[in-house]
């Protein structure tokens, strides 16, 4: 089996449609219908974005074999969001500024969840 034939197998399988998975991986849609009616296979830098959308390691991808079902332990940011600006901005800190980084995260979750012990008030 191509890699381009797991990948719609996998879009079935986790029910997401084509124009879903071309919104999740910025993929063109006619890029992915080409995949399907021409049998040919993504570009290799498209792998990391296609594993990221249908939440499968490459290995999985690539070999057609399931590794415990396990999510990846990688996550794809693409540059100039919120979220590549902050892990930028996170990296340049001292460590002890990291620390209190997190602490904060920490508490905030605490009050989202409604477990800090504290009021809503107070968070």
């Amino acid at each position: 089996m191509i890699i381009s034939e797991r990948i719609f197998e996998l879009l079935e399988e986790k029910k997401i449609s084509q124009k879903e998975f071309s919104k999740q991986t910025g993929i063109s849609q006619s890029t992915i219908s080409d995949w399907k009616r021409k049998k040919t296979n993504p570009a290799s830098d498209k792998i990391m974005l296609i594993c990221q959308a249908l939440k499968v390691t490459p290995y999985e991808l690539l070999s057609g074999t399931k590794s415990g079902g396990c999510e990846p332990d990688y996550v794809l940011i693409g540059k100039g969001t919120d979220e590549h600006t902050l892990i930028e901005q996170y990296r340049s800190l001292k460590q002890m500024d990291k620390g209190r980084i997190l602490g904060y995260l920490q508490v905030l979750q605490e009050c989202e969840n409604g477990s800090a012990g504290e009021s809503e008030a107070d968070c």
